[in-house]
């Protein structure tokens, strides 16, 4: 591990300790969350995904040959209901197609060939299917969001016009390809942005403040 990335690492460990991610009760709840968190929170998610356990639908094959009217009320409470239900299904469709319904089989595949499969998934972005490679599949991916970007362009370790291979890049290419330290250090970045480095950063107390350029944090427009 880089230096920086040691640094930022060993101070959100410190403060955070492990975050015990991705949440959801086995590969599939993690695909479903994966797509309906998009937009919304994970206790929406987990309100949408009560529903379908209630109804005894979180099984692909289940799940992807219920009429889509009713996929979207089970899953209303996520938000974007109409969208998402969409998006699902046509994940859905998928994984019944091409491996029956075998999450098993899915996740023998190559990874970058998994990954490309996913992309082809219309509605399934990067963000989403590195969530399903590294939290269900158990693959070494580095999942990019809204907050690494803004936690990584604010101290100057990326340019704010960094895209999400940019910045996927930036931590491949310099972590060892670990799931585990993957997924806890996409977990602790969540969680250091969720408390300090929202859309107005809150720097005071944050483990990461005294990394911090001179002057404070970066903004959009600097150079």
């Amino acid at each position: 591990m880089s230096g920086i990335l040691q640094q930022v690492y060993e101070r959100l460990w410190a403060a955070y300790g492990p975050q015990h991610w991705w949440p959801g009760d086995g590969p599939f709840e993690v695909i479903v969350g994966a797509v309906l968190v998009q937009n919304t929170s994970w206790k929406n998610v987990e309100r949408a995904i009560q529903n379908l356990r209630d109804a005894g639908l979180m099984e692909p094959r289940r799940l992807a040959c219920i009429p889509l009217p009713e996929l979207e009320e089970y899953i209303r409470p996520a938000g974007y209901y109409r969208i998402k239900a969409r998006r699902l299904r046509n994940l859905l469709e998928m994984i019944v197609r091409r491996y029956g319904g075998s999450l098993e089989r899915m996740f023998s595949r190559p990874m970058d060939v998994l990954r490309e499969e996913l992309l082809e998934v219309r509605g399934i972005g990067p963000e989403t299917a590195d969530s399903i490679l590294l939290y269900a599949g158990q693959m070494p991916t580095f999942v990019v969001d809204a907050y690494t970007h803004r936690v990584l362009s604010r101290h100057g370790w990326i340019g704010f016009d960094a895209d999400y291979y940019q910045i996927k890049e930036y931590f491949e290419g310099q972590l060892e390809p670990d799931v585990q330290l993957f997924n806890e250090y996409h977990a602790l970045l969540v969680r250091v942005g969720h408390l300090h480095c929202r859309r107005r950063p809150k720097c005071s107390g944050c483990p990461l403040e005294p990394m911090l350029p001179e002057g404070g944090p970066l903004q959009p427009d600097s150079d």
